[in-house]
């Protein structure tokens, strides 16, 4: 099932659990489909494209390819292409799905980097994957935390995209 249809099925089982009323089907969709509306962190989009300088970047979502799509033209986003667990029918922390990312763009695992924003991606670790954590707060203005696995704390900063883009050599 794709990540829209579950995020419409969450949103009316909360309309019905607090009693909400008087929204309308257009309502029930445009809300589900906020998630297609995100703006990004404000490094992400300039830390992405220096990125794209020397690297194919793309998410590696359990969003569906439609949302992404979306989210791309909203945010800005200069991915080279879009991978969604959707593709490999499997979802992420599924090996099939990191080995799959791996797989479309002709790639070993080896030379594959996932960058994170949680410290979920052992995954992909254990499949031989390279990874990276972004860490960002709740605050309005971002304060992200990098770490290269094997490589210790590169410390805080609130550019954290640009601080991958520099490490990677951008």
């Amino acid at each position: 099932m794709i990540l829209d249809t579950l995020h419409r099925q969450s949103l009316e089982k909360l309309v019905a659990q607090f009693s909400i009323q008087g929204l309308t089907d257009a309502d029930l969709h445009h809300l589900t489909m906020g998630w297609h509306r995100l703006h990004g962190w404000p490094d992400t989009v300039s830390g992405l494209t220096r990125l794209k300088t020397k690297y194919i970047i793309s998410p590696l979502s359990n969003g569906n390819v439609a949302l992404l799509t979306n989210m791309a033209k909203f945010a800005g986003m200069p991915w080279d292409l879009i991978m969604s667990a959707e593709l490999f029918e499997h979802y992420k922390p599924d090996p099939e799905t990191y080995l799959g990312a791996a797989k479309l763009l002709c790639l070993p695992p080896q030379q594959v980097m996932m960058v994170a924003r949680t410290t979920r991606s052992q995954g992909a670790q254990k499949l031989g994957l390279k990874t990276a954590f972004v860490a960002r707060s709740h605050r309005i203005r971002p304060v992200a935390e990098i770490r290269f696995r094997g490589q210790g704390r590169l410390g805080h900063r609130r550019q954290g995209f640009w601080r991958i883009a520099d490490k990677m050599g951008c």
